[in-house]
């Protein structure tokens, strides 16, 4: 079963708590209809998590927005993968989500504690947020204010935001802020970082630590990115003068 069809159709068997939980909650009452629910074993239930967190915590952007472009939509659609089949009961749990009392300080608290501060899978999410949020030409100040909210709640500090924001609020982030090295960075470093950073983010290792699936283009792309930007400094390394 995709990780859409088990949050649609109902869970239970692990008891999530807190605003994840009240969501799911929620969508099983509303959503689920006459299918069956599914008992989680804890790696299921570690991948509804990560997925529920990703839907509460961009629709509770879009509220401090304002405004849902479909750009914004299109966006989501082409980084994470949906059944057509599954669209619209997606898009019902998503302003189910948009619609709940809970802040999103409390998903965020919450998916924090599940992942642990500042690891690879809540850069993955915060890298989604980014990408939903600059789609339609420009990161709104909400927006702006939302992010770094998020990330502060994630354990990153205010200068390690700052370089996740030249990553991920572009299209071509310079590669040293990629790789988290200085300009002047020796090849040694940057080779250093490269495979710290390609290790951490590789798509089977965030598949293990509690990522669906159905994300693997997102995580894709981040590793691409990285792999780019170790490859573009060692050609600039390799052209210097001796």
């Amino acid at each position: 079963m995709t990780i859409w069809g088990l949050i649609i159709g109902g869970v239970t068997g692990f008891a999530f708590g807190g605003p994840i939980g009240a969501l799911l909650g929620a969508a099983a009452g509303s959503l689920a209809g006459q299918q069956l629910r599914r008992h989680l074993d804890p790696d299921e239930a570690r991948k509804v998590a990560f997925t529920v967190a990703v839907i509460a915590l961009s629709a509770k952007m879009a509220r401090a927005d304002g405004v849902v472009t479909s750009a914004e939509i299109n966006s989501f659609r082409s980084r994470v993968q949906i059944p057509e089949k599954d669209l619209h009961r997606v898009g019902q749990f998503w302003d189910l989500a948009r619609q709940t009392q809970d802040g999103f300080e409390a998903y965020a608290r919450q998916t924090a504690s599940l992942f642990g501060p500042k690891s690879a899978i809540l850069e993955q999410l915060l890298d989604l947020l980014f990408t939903i949020a600059r789609s339609d030409g420009r990161i709104t100040a909400p927006e702006w204010a939302y992010l770094q909210q998020v990330a502060t709640i994630f354990g990153y500090e205010e200068e390690e935001f700052a370089r996740l924001s030249d990553i991920y609020s572009g299209e071509n982030p310079p590669p040293h802020l990629v790789l988290g090295v200085p300009e002047d960075a020796s090849l040694q470093d940057i080779r250093m970082a490269w495979r710290t950073l390609a290790a951490a983010h590789h798509p089977d290792k965030l598949i293990a630590a509690g990522m669906p699936e159905e994300f693997v283009q997102a995580a894709t792309d981040r590793l691409a990115r990285i792999n780019h930007a170790y490859d573009t400094l060692s050609r600039q390394m390799a052209s210097r003068p001796a």
